[in-house]
């Protein structure tokens, strides 16, 4: 991103080339230029679809809450993605990461203040709350915006300890540290409220989109009176796992961080010049230190997440449901088949009789019992499957889907994405983030997950038409395509799933994750 010099500025209007809020009738072919509530931006021009990257939504000191961006004179070229947030991860090196620069948004639209006003969609990249960004090719927004003509946004905020590291217990000035980089996400709601009408969206119809973590940010904001009102539909994609965090218990990590590294609490702003490096060390140690071990497999979280405080963070999603301020949004929500298990679609030649020696370590006396009910839900099953299954989202899909049905007289819709990656390394199946490049229509951009074949295509039309419908109308039904799709209640247990040949199946693995949970 930089700055063009104001002579340009001026030869584009000169030019006529400058529309805030570009007609596509004109200047198709020249970079689009739109007024924010910061200042004017400039993107691309891609096959009908603008693209605008890194637009500055907010900036925060150090644990505080996100203000408005700087503005700036003349106009942003944002056509670039931003810089990512802190984190330690060999997939991002230290020079595309900036703890002041990260909050930005990108934005991918058919149209630009053409009287149109279309469903917006926000995406919330994974990674837990610790790692991740808006830049991975498989979430790009291009796909969807063209196929379905939503206007389709994600965004970077604050991680890990800058994001959630909980001082609160040194002073009101840090009342809602543990929370900052849920609030950097309301921050970018609130972008939307105020320029999305520019880039063609509709401020009054937003759905917020997730998977894995940024599921659990989805169910977050469910929870967060300074969210309300800014988005009205929801889709959950694998991210039902239980937040354990508490004002007490943050509050005791916050401190433990600053014993280590030597900070008394009266001296916490201290902590301003500390490098984030040595922070993550300090971090991590207090962690290990109060909890443990994080084991793998588990379906709670802890350390730096969001901080049920009562005020910014009313309470921790799923846990089983979601706040009353929540209740009037229609919700999607499912998982796939094997997410993160371990899977054995690789040994091809595995026997039942393998496969059952292999149970029998797991299940003991109980084998028998549990090959009936896993018949039962997949009479078509493999020895693979049966050590292949998914233990911890499943299971706590249903159970949070169990309590909205009963919370909330609000659209809810089920799914599950039976369907296993086509790509040469059969042994991944259907696994974690499987759905995010079929969900939108980005096959090409991760045939390395989905393979690239007319299989995957289909599967992807089908699942991308799904939310496309979702998004515009809060209903997934899409006729002719997909089976009737009726809305899910504890007794029908309704589901999606999505496979070669989709169907409606209701709970037909209920009993199955019930002897799975008594047995774990």
């Amino acid at each position: 991103m930089r700055l063009f010099a104001n002579l340009f500025f001026f030869l584009l209007i000169s030019a006529g080339l400058f529309f805030t809020g570009c007609n596509p009738k004109t200047g198709q072919n020249q970079n689009p230029v739109v007024k924010t509530t910061s200042g004017d931006v400039s993107g691309s021009f891609n096959d009908t679809v603008y693209a605008f990257k890194g637009i500055p939504y907010a900036k925060a000191e150090r644990f505080m809450p996100p203000q408005d961006p700087h503005g700036w004179d003349g106009v942003l070229e944002c056509t670039d993605f931003g810089p990512v947030a802190k984190q330690i991860v060999p997939w991002y090196p230290d020079s595309v990461q900036n703890e002041e620069e990260l909050f930005s948004v990108n934005v991918w639209t058919q149209g630009l203040n053409d009287d149109q006003k279309r469903p917006v969609m926000l995406w919330l990249h994974g990674g837990g709350f610790h790692v991740g960004a808006s830049n991975d090719p498989m979430t790009y927004g291009e796909a969807l915006a063209k196929k379905g003509d939503v206007v389709f946004v994600s965004v970077n905020h604050r991680l890990n300890i800058l994001g959630f590291l909980d001082l609160s217990a040194c002073g009101e000035i840090y009342a809602q540290s543990a929370n900052v980089g849920m609030l950097d996400i309301v921050k970018a709601l609130e972008w939307i409220q105020k320029n999305i009408e520019n880039f063609g969206g509709n401020p009054a119809d937003v759905t917020i989109v997730g998977e894995s973590g940024g599921g659990g940010k989805v169910g977050t904001l469910m929870c967060m009176p300074a969210a309300k009102g800014l988005f009205h539909k929801a889709i959950i994609q694998s991210g039902t796992l239980l937040n354990t965090m508490t004002k007490e218990k943050s509050q005791a990590l916050g401190l433990a961080v600053l014993e280590n590294l030597g900070i008394p609490p009266n001296d916490v702003e201290k902590l301003d010049t500390v490098p984030y490096r040595d922070l993550v060390k300090a971090g991590n140690d207090a962690i290990a230190k109060i909890s443990g071990p994080r084991r793998p497999g588990s379906s709670t979280m802890y350390g730096f997440s969001p901080s049920a405080d009562g005020v910014v963070l009313l309470q921790q999603p799923f846990s089983p449901g979601f706040a009353d301020i929540s209740k009037d949004i229609p919700l999607m929500m499912g998982s796939t088949l094997n997410e993160m298990m371990p899977t054995f679609y690789g040994e091809k030649n595995l026997t039942m009789e393998q496969a059952n020696e292999r149970l029998e370590k797991m299940y003991g006396a109980k084998t028998d019992q549990y090959i009936k009910l896993f018949a039962k839900a997949y009479p078509d099953y493999t020895p693979q499957d049966l050590l292949s299954i998914d233990k911890v989202f499943r299971p706590y899909t249903i159970r949070t889907a169990d309590a909205r049905a009963l919370e909330s007289d609000a659209p809810l819709y089920v799914y599950f994405l039976a369907w296993k990656s086509g790509v040469d390394d059969a042994s991944k199946g259907s696994f974690h983030g499987l759905d995010i490049p079929l969900a939108f229509n980005n096959v090409d951009l991760r045939p390395d997950w989905t393979g690239n074949t007319d299989e995957a295509w289909e599967m992807a039309d089908k699942m991308s038409s799904a939310w496309i419908n979702f998004i515009k109308t809060a209903n997934p039904n899409v006729e002719g395509v997909l089976p009737e799709w009726e809305t899910y209640t504890a007794e029908n247990g309704a589901t999606m799933y999505f496979d070669n040949e989709c169907k409606i199946v209701r709970n037909h693995d209920r009993e199955l994750m019930n002897f799975i949970r008594s047995a774990d």
